[in-house]
């Protein structure tokens, strides 16, 4: 990996949004164990363009994402490829918590009774993220849920899966387009612990290097293998 360019720490249901471009690599580390980070996805330079849950998982035969899985878009292209991950199964289906679920789950705490230690939810943090690049309510798709597990049972109950994240766990994401990457720190909706406890995360952005013809992401599945070439003619008529 390349020289660090860019580091920061996310505490407290920390929130985050930026351009990452083409040929970086954000690292994603759980500080204390048990972190969730939910995550959306946007071409930066067309926001039309997003994340798409349902043609991540059907394109890869999938439930969940890890290493060497990729991060489809609704233009058939690739966002992001999971290429390092010590954790092994992030979660694609289970969304984010709500004000409601927060409030009844861990108590109402309000900025104006708590200050900086109030009670936030991850779609009120995806709308003040989205709202700084002129985005919104309409701009919210199915999220990625990183560091957590949700398995389903044979009656389709989704169930969560404590403790699947250590302390020092990674994960890594190389960006095959420029990206708007927003975040969030705060616990997955179907945690069962009943402490407001949103755990830190530390992300760093790294230049990374070409994408070999043997790159594991790319070949991991012939629909992978499409979808690299669509961005990379995509790339290509826009110089």
């Amino acid at each position: 990996m390349e020289p660090l360019l860019y580091s920061q720490t996310l505490t407290h249901a920390g929130m985050w949004s930026g351009v990452i471009g083409r040929g970086r690599t954000l690292r994603l580390t759980d500080l204390e164990g048990g972190a969730n980070v939910g995550m959306l996805l946007f071409n930066a330079d067309l926001t039309v363009e997003r994340y798409n849950m349902p043609d991540t998982l059907k394109g890869q035969h999938i439930f969940h994402v890890r290493h060497p899985y990729c991060l489809h878009s609704d233009m058939g292209r690739i966002l992001a490829s999971i290429t390092a991950d010590t954790v092994g199964w992030h979660d694609t289906v289970a969304g984010c918590s709500d004000a409601r679920l927060v409030a009844e789950k861990y108590g109402q705490k309000t900025y104006q009774t708590a200050r900086n230690d109030f009670h936030r939810n991850g779609r009120e943090c995806f709308l003040i993220e989205l709202a700084k690049w002129g985005l919104g309510e309409r701009d919210l798709v199915p999220n990625l849920n990183l560091f957590s597990k949700v398995v389903a049972d044979e009656a389709g109950r989704l169930n969560f899966v404590p403790g699947h994240s250590e302390a020092g766990d990674q994960v890594e994401l190389r960006f095959e387009m420029n990206t708007l990457v927003v975040l969030n720190t705060c616990q997955h909706p179907l945690d069962p612990d009943p402490t407001y406890h949103p755990r830190s995360v530390r992300l760093e952005v790294f230049v990374n290097p070409p994408v070999p013809a043997d790159d594991p992401c790319r070949n991991s599945r012939p629909e992978n293998t499409r979808a690299f070439i669509n961005t990379e003619n995509y790339h290509r008529l826009r110089g």
